[in-house]
């Protein structure tokens, strides 16, 4: 209530200001970047909250109203006019070696941040800023795309949204049936791993007793969540997907259930992009199974492998000629369903499998595979590769078809982390080190032959 009652108050004083700024000119006219930045300068120089406040939604309106190119130009202004004063950094650079102390030590520190940062922060005052400024980042990504003239102003903006979105101010809930159907129809739109296609497929994944929901709100986006995961509730450890989502299947007896599976993790909101939640989601939604079900005692996931495929056609896969040949099945319609074929291609793709999560390396020596760095890095172990685990046709293009489980040990998740972060160690299972043996032996024939 209390909320509420403030987030009216602002908004009042902002029409208000906003009806100020304005007055003497048409609310309609266009604008462009320059009349942009001319706002942004009157907002950093400013002193008054109210005034202030309005007009930081003014600049966000104005904003909007930019086309593709005024964006791009706003944001080339940002970083070519809003950089630190160089005449401060210099007088604090001076200071500090006439002097070494701390109170020349945090005037050098202050001296050296952005003008941007500041503007940041007060637009964040507007009513709504917190989610503009986010969607604000996500065209800044998008007109990034590659390109690193902007890197300036997104490492800043980065910057303050990791502060204001960091794991303290987040809420996790549980989302279930009774939730408010606008959330729901976010879960339905944002599902990035196996896609759900209308309600009655939403409602077997979020109401059945065996099934489980959760996502982190953050108060200033108090109806959007930012993240979340789907859970199912099994008696052993599953190795395909198609049973967990199937319209028909028996509905497992919690009393019976003693594994958990983390089977689809989705983003929302692109502008958070790099701002790591997905760490914190796991862990609290293990602790929240844990106290209502004392009874599981495995935690996994089943997870796809979206970078696979990719890696096979490239030159330095460990491949034969003959190997490539066989993989030419994998083009064929339905291939799962011969078994001599299915046969020759899990012989060769188990092994190069096993190989890409445990040798392959990007030239800069990280893990290819986006979700296995996302699942070693929080701590989980490589337990095991599932064949023909995901025979959907996104499964099939992205990974042949080949799903794998992480396990999160609660004791283990610490000393893998570490194993990880600091030494780049993969901690797997034996069955999937073996399927590496068998790609070695299969390396030697190729040599010998």
């Amino acid at each position: 209530m209390a909320n509420a009652f403030f987030a009216d108050l602002l908004s009042t004083i902002s029409e208000r200001g906003r009806t100020l700024l304005r007055r003497g000119g048409s609310p309609d006219t266009k604008q462009d970047a320059s009349d942009l930045i001319e706002l942004c300068e009157a907002l950093l120089s400013g002193r008054g909250e109210a005034s202030g406040t309005a007009m930081a939604r003014e600049v966000l309106d104005r904003y909007h109203d930019l086309d593709a190119a005024g964006r791009r130009s706003f944001f080339e202004a940002l970083v070519r006019d809003f950089g630190p004063d160089r005449e401060e950094i210099a007088k604090a650079i001076e200071a500090w070696r006439a002097e070494p102390g701390e109170r020349n030590g945090g005037q050098l520190h202050f001296a050296s941040e952005p003008r941007r940062q500041e503007l940041i922060r007060r637009l964040n005052r507007a009513p709504r800023g917190t989610s503009e400024l986010v969607a604000m980042r996500a065209d800044l990504l998008t007109l990034m795309n590659g390109r690193h003239d902007l890197a300036a102003l997104d490492r800043d903006v980065a910057h303050l949204l990791g502060s204001w979105f960091n794991r303290g101010f987040l809420v996790l809930r549980r989302i279930d049936w009774s939730t408010p159907a606008n959330i729901l129809e976010q879960i339905i739109r944002y599902e990035a791993v196996h896609e759900i296609s209308d309600w009655d497929d939403l409602r077997r994944r979020i109401d059945p007793a065996d099934r489980r929901c959760y996502a982190f709100f953050h108060p200033a986006l108090a109806d959007e969540p930012l993240i979340f995961v789907e859970v199912a509730l099994t008696e052993t450890i599953p190795t395909a997907i198609a049973p967990l989502l199937a319209v028909d299947r028996q509905p497992v007896a919690i009393e019976r259930a003693r594994t958990a599976v983390f089977y689809s993790i989705s983003n929302t909101q692109r502008g958070l992009g790099g701002i790591s939640f997905g760490s914190f989601l796991i862990k609290q939604v293990v602790e929240e199974l844990r106290r209502e079900l004392p009874k599981l005692d495995s935690f996994v996931t089943l997870s796809p492998v979206p970078g696979f495929m990719p890696w096979l056609q490239q030159d330095d896969a460990p491949i034969s000629d003959e190997d490539r040949a066989i993989l030419k099945h994998l083009d064929e319609p339905s291939w799962f369903e011969n078994a001599e074929t299915t046969a020759q291609l899990r012989s060769l793709l188990e092994p190069l499998a096993a190989h890409y999560f445990l040798k392959a390396r990007t030239a800069k020596g990280r893990l290819i595979d986006s979700v296995a760095r996302f699942h070693l890095g929080n701590g989980a172990r490589l337990e095991r590769i599932d064949w023909l685990g995901d025979l959907s046709p996104k499964g099939l293009r992205e990974s042949a078809g080949i799903m794998v489980n992480y396990l999160y040990r609660l004791d283990d998740i610490e000393k893998n982390h570490e194993a990880y972060a600091n030494d780049g160690e993969v901690v797997a299972s034996s069955a999937v080190k073996k399927l590496l043996k068998g790609e070695g032996r299969r390396l030697l024939d190729m040599r010998l032959s």
